[in-house]
């Protein structure tokens, strides 16, 4: 098995919880899985993302559980955070702020995708959040690299 952070990031990225596993964290893999459940069929958000990919943004809007769906964002990208640096990534003090940045992006994009358009489109609660992951995570290595130069 490769041992490489990008390895467990990507495995964090399929599920909140694989990255731990292949890192042998097993009990804070176990307790983000059990998380990224309970957070998954409170939100109904795999019915979201269905209803999303099948261009019925309306229903996808009326089926998403808001209260639920906010801790998503906190979770995936803590998860993706912790297995990277766990497997030796990350060894920047500062490697935390794209993941931190990014959740809260994604946060700010998901209390907005009920009612913001992009040149008229309503994107919704799967599309408009993962457009502002980008923003994020740029941000948070820009803020990062600054912080690295002045130090």
């Amino acid at each position: 098995m490769n041992n490489s952070p990008f390895e467990k990031l990507m495995w964090s990225i399929a599920l909140p919880g694989f990255g731990q596993y292949l890192n042998g964290k097993y009990f804070k893999g176990t307790v983000l899985l059990i998380f990224e459940f309970l957070i998954n069929i409170q939100a109904n958000f795999n019915q979201v993302i269905l209803l999303s990919f099948h261009g019925e943004i309306s229903d996808a809007i009326k089926h998403a559980d808001y209260q639920w769906l906010m801790f998503y964002p906190c979770l995936y990208f803590f998860s993706m955070w912790d297995a990277t640096k766990d497997a030796g990534g990350g060894k920047d003090p500062y490697s935390f702020l794209p993941y931190v940045f990014a959740a809260y992006f994604v946060t700010v994009g998901l209390i907005f995708s009920s009612n913001l358009t992009i040149f008229g489109v309503l994107l919704g609660p799967v599309w408009l959040p993962m457009l502002f992951t980008f923003p994020g995570i740029l941000i948070g290595l820009i803020i990062s690299k600054i912080i690295n130069n002045t130090s």
